[in-house]
């Protein structure tokens, strides 16, 4: 198996078609049969033979419909190859539109992987004689490039969650032939297989995918992950790569490779939720300007093994965002309190994020230690920063949040419209 994304996939579309087109069957609908001829000994014997090809071809429209095929018609667009395996399976016309293919591949799997039967019972036998050919004939000539790399931080209930694009988040444990480095870093004795962070993209002339478009793509992920949900996630200091089934090698990734923080367990509802997430964000990350700026900065904190060391990092995030005048000014905190505070919250929220300035500036004077609360009182600020740069990314708020601020406060009452100054 080359693409286990692809084999999952319809393998899912598979049992939904069978469950589909059982159901057909339980409500009327009808399996054609033929009569076919076999020469005996001494007398023809005959036998009706099901037309099961026939009776999908005309459920197709429905099977359109259950919720697996969209996912397996686009990953076999992006893929290609299709019509190589249309010639293979008959096909004499082979139609022009990337659409058609895809769907006349995906019938003709179809039709492959349940043969003659009548009850669509998924065989695995027949699922796999299938799947093995659709895959020869669409790889035929051409090599895949394999990363993987450990994700800290973070448990998934179900095996795989396809993220889009060649990446996935697997289990450890489901990835059978996966490095044993990958799959236990520092799970320690009876800790819990690691979650990988698997990348699979076609190569050209056998050669391995470049290591940096790798790290583009896992450092982007982590990065979405970090705004999805507060936890203390990080990918392991190495990848490892490999083109087809050879051998894996080793590749830098940089980073603490250490997750601070709790495990945060992906429920399957929240699934999807963070596959629309990961891949908005990287539609809409910025590569220039305050956004993007900040962006890495929340990210430097989130690598910090102590999270006091994060203070400055996520101070210098929210001035890009909400400070452009400089630190002179005096305007962050009662901007940050104006959007992510209640009125009635927003002299409390000014009071903290001052008290935190503060202990920035004795930190680098070298006069203060980390005193108690401190930890607590970063945490909050990378949960605003984090706040204010997802709903950014996500168009809920414009990206000129100094201007935000700046009408709240004017709307605000008297009393309350200089936070900043309590």
């Amino acid at each position: 198996m080359r693409n286990r994304h692809l084999h999952r996939t319809l393998h899912a579309l598979a049992e939904e078609a069978g469950l589909q087109l059982a159901a057909d069957l339980a409500q009327g609908a009808e399996v054609p049969f033929e009569l076919t001829e076999s020469q005996g000994s001494r007398v023809a014997l005959y036998a009706y033979r099901p037309k099961t090809d026939a009776f999908i071809r005309s459920r197709m429209g429905v099977l359109g419909r259950v919720p697996s095929y969209a996912t397996a018609a686009q990953t076999l667009e992006r893929l290609g190859g299709l019509p190589g395996y249309l010639r293979v399976r008959g096909e004499r016309r082979i139609p022009e539109a990337t659409a058609d293919r895809v769907d006349a591949s995906l019938r003709l799997f179809l039709e492959h992987a349940f043969g003659e039967t009548t009850d669509f019972q998924v065989s695995e036998e027949r699922f796999e004689r299938a799947f093995e050919q659709l895959e020869q004939a669409i790889f035929t000539g051409r090599t895949l490039t394999t990363t993987v790399a450990p994700l800290l931080g973070l448990e998934l209930a179900t095996p795989e969650v396809p993220i889009g694009e060649g990446l996935a988040l697997v289990r450890g444990d489901a990835l059978s032939d996966a490095p044993d480095d990958a799959v236990w870093l520092g799970a320690g004795d009876g800790g819990r297989p690691n979650v990988l962070a698997v990348l699979t993209e076609e190569a050209k002339a056998g050669e391995p995918l470049p290591a940096a478009r790798a790290r583009v793509r896992f450092r982007r992920m982590l990065s979405a992950l970090r705004l999805f949900e507060r936890g203390g996630f990080a990918l392991g200091p190495a990848a490892w790569t490999r083109v087809d089934a050879g051998p894996w090698k080793l590749l830098a990734l940089g980073g603490s490779g250490r997750p601070r923080g709790a495990t945060l367990r992906l429920r399957p509802q929240a699934e999807d939720e963070l596959r629309a997430f990961v891949n908005l964000v990287g539609r809409r990350r910025p590569r220039k300007g305050e956004v993007a700026w900040a962006l890495s900065r929340f990210d430097m904190g989130c690598e910090r093994i102590v999270p006091f060391e994060a203070l400055t990092d996520h101070l210098l995030g929210l001035r890009a965002l909400l400070e452009p005048e400089g630190p002179s000014s005096g305007r962050l905190a009662g901007r940050l309190a104006a959007i992510c505070a209640l009125p009635e919250a927003r002299a409390g929220l000014a009071e903290r994020v001052a008290h935190a300035i503060s202990l920035e500036r004795a930190v680098i004077a070298g006069l203060a230690p980390a005193e108690p609360g401190a930890d607590a009182l970063v945490d909050e600020l990378a949960d605003h920063l984090r706040a204010l740069l997802r709903d950014v990314l996500c168009g809920h708020l414009d990206a000129d949040l100094c201007g935000v601020a700046d009408d709240l406060l004017a709307n605000a009452p008297a009393v309350e419209a200089d936070p900043a100054a309590v």
